[in-house]
């Protein structure tokens, strides 16, 4: 399995960086594309953060699952990058994980990914027109969608997409590295 994570400026730090240490940590390739057309991206609390590649150079069609990070300007900087929404959407509905917490969720919300689906994101990102259950939950399951609530909820983010690749005897020895037991 190989995991894509996409970065833009604004980006969520811990949303972003959390993730990739456990998919990391669950020995799952996870690669972080800047979107931002350089390798430095500046997070939403001005943590600069090296990506592994920029989205020109990448092959996404090598990746299994796609994931997005929040924070309000990195939500809007990701969305407004064209190239990213048709993946995205293909991605989806190729049957592939397709996976965003936050703010990100509203992407697949306008993309049309989330309706008749359960979902969560951060509360003030939710519209009634995504056309799907919002749940107040830290992270949902439904299908090969995972979102999650916000940065308190990371780990429980990244629990469900190792989960879903690697079982549940990895999770534990993963959580059981980071002395994670809630």
């Amino acid at each position: 399995m190989k995991c894509a994570v996409f970065l833009a400026d604004g980006f969520e730090e811990c949303e972003g960086l959390i993730t990739v240490d456990m998919l990391r940590r669950a020995d799952i390739e996870t690669v972080m594309i800047s979107v931002s057309g350089r390798k430095e991206i500046n997070g939403s609390h001005g943590i600069i953060v090296h990506a592994d590649q920029l989205y020109e150079d990448a092959d996404i069609s090598s990746f299994d699952v796609l994931i997005l990070p929040g924070g309000r300007v990195g939500k809007e900087n990701l969305e407004s990058f064209e190239p990213l929404l048709s993946v995205l959407k293909n991605h989806f509905e190729s049957g592939k994980l397709t996976c965003a917490i936050c703010a990100a969720p509203s992407i697949f919300g306008h993309l049309g990914i989330l309706k008749g689906k359960d979902y969560t994101c951060f509360p003030s990102f939710d519209e009634e027109a995504f056309a799907g259950q919002y749940q107040k939950q830290p992270a949902v399951k439904d299908g090969n969608l995972i979102t999650g609530r916000g940065m308190g909820a990371t780990i429980e983010f990244a629990s469900l997409i190792i989960r879903e690749l690697k079982g549940e005897e990895t999770l534990e020895k993963v959580k059981y590295g980071m002395q994670y037991f809630a």
